[in-house]
C-alpha cells in the first residue's frame, strides 16, 4: 500500500534535516557543554567533532589520564580545551550536574558511562537538576523517504509510565517540537488499536491525555489518541478506516505506550527504514545530550543540534510552560 505523507510547510522549509540542522545553528552560540567522562575515542571524538562544527564548547570532566589517552588513541588535540579532573565517573558526573546547577553549563553530554549513573545525579533531591517536570527522551527521526521530522518518546528513560507521567513526555516532546520550528505540533499517542479498550491500558491513557489537551492541562499542540502506528503517520491509513482526526494521518510526534515499544519502533526504523535518531533528554533544568556508540557521527553532531535549539527556545521564552 502506497503511504500518503503530507510534507511540511514552507516554514520549515526542512530545516529538520540533520545537515541543515546542523548548519542552522551556526547563528546560536556554542553550548557550554559539561561532557561526562569522555574515556574512550568514540564519545571523546563525537564531543570534540561537535567542538569543530562549532556547535558547544566542551568542557571535559573526568580522570586525566584516561581522557588523554583516549586523545592519543583517536589521533585528536586537546590542547584548545577545558579539562576538568575527576577521580571516577560517579565523581565526573557530580561535577558536571553541580556546574549546570551555578549556570557554568548550558548542557550535559554522556560519555563512556552508563545512563543510570548520569541520570542518578541528575534526578537527585539535593543538588540535582529537577524540574516539575518528568524527565523524559525524545528521538528526533530523520528517516530518508519520510519527508517531515517525527519525533519519538519514550524510548530511553521511563520504562512503563503512569498517565501523570506521560503528561511531562508529552509536554517535554511538544516542547521540542517548537524548539525545532514546528507550530502547534499533532501528538498521536500510540496504541495497537484506534478505539478505547478498557482491557487495554495504553488506550485509556490515550484517551484521558486527549481530553486533558482540550482541557489545557497539556498545552501548545494538538493530542489524539489511541493511534496505531498506520494512520497516525498515513492519511491513507486513517481515511481506510474511517478516522476523523487533525492528528490521524499528520502526527509530528508519537508517543509510545512504555519504554520497550518505543525503543523498539526507533531501532526498527533505523535499521530497517536507514533512519538516524538524534535523541536529549528533556525535563531537566538543562538538556542531557544522550548519544549511543553505535551513533555516526552526523547522529551526534544532529543530537548537539537539537540541545542547542531547545536552549535557544528558552533564551528567546518560546515555550510556554515549565521548563523542558
Amino acid at each position: 500500500m502506497s503511504v500518503n505523507r503530507p510534507c511540511p510547510g514552507p516554514d520549515l522549509e526542512e530545516y529538520w534535516r540533520y545537515d541543515r540542522l546542523i548548519d542552522s545553528c551556526a547563528p546560536v552560540s556554542p553550548l557550554r557543554t559539561a561532557v561526562i567522562h569522555p574515556c574512550d575515542r568514540d564519545s571523546l571524538s563525537g564531543a570534540i567533532q561537535a567542538a569543530q562544527a562549532h556547535l558547544l564548547e566542551p568542557l571535559l570532566i573526568g580522570p586525566v589520564a584516561r581522557i588523554q589517552s583516549a586523545a592519543e588513541n583517536a589521533g585528536l588535540d586537546l590542547s584548545p580545551f577545558k579539562i576538568i579532573p575527576a577521580e571516577h565517573s560517579h565523581h565526573a558526573a557530580e561535577i558536571g550536574v553541580a556546574m549546570a546547577l551555578s549556570g557554568e553549563a548550558d548542557a550535559l553530554m554522556k560519555g563512556s558511562l552508563h545512563t543510570d549513573e548520569i541520570m542518578g545525579q541528575v534526578v537527585k533531591k539535593n543538588g540535582g537538576l529537577r524540574t516539575e517536570r518528568r524527565i523524559s527522551h525524545v528521538f528526533l527521526m530523520d528517516i530518508p523517504d519520510f519527508c517531515r521530522p517525527l519525533l519519538i518518546t519514550d524510548a530511553a528513560i521511563n520504562i512503563a509510565p503512569t498517565l501523570a507521567t506521560k503528561v511531562d513526555i508529552c509536554q517535554n516532546a511538544i516542547d521540542l517540537a517548537i524548539s525545532m520550528g514546528i507550530s502547534n505540533p499533532k501528538v498521536a499517542i500510540l496504541s495497537a488499536v484506534e478505539t478505547v479498550n478498557p482491557e487495554m491500558q495504553s488506550t485509556l491513557d490515550a484517551a484521558a491525555l486527549s481530553k486533558m489537551a482540550e482541557r489545557g492541562q497539556i498545552v501548545g499542540g494538538i493530542i489524539d489518541g489511541p493511534l496505531a502506528y498506520d494512520n497516525a503517520v498515513s492519511v491513507e491509513a486513517a481515511k481506510t478506516k474511517g478516522i476523523k482526526s487533525l492528528v490521524a494521518g499528520h502526527a509530528d510526534i508519537l508517543v509510545a505506550p512504555d519504554l520497550e515499544s518505543g525503543n523498539m519502533l526507533a531501532k526498527q526504523l533505523t535499521w530497517q527504514a536507514h533512519a538516524d535518531g538524534a535523541g536529549i533528554v528533556l525535563g531537566a533544568k538543562v538538556p542531557i545530550i544522550l548519544t549511543s556508540r553505535s551513533d555516526n557521527t552526523r547522529t551526534r553532531l544532529a543530537s548537539v543540534a537539537v540541545a542547542a535549539r531547545v536552549v535557544d527556545a528558552r533564551r528567546k521564552g518560546l515555550l510556554k510552560k515549565g521548563h523542558s
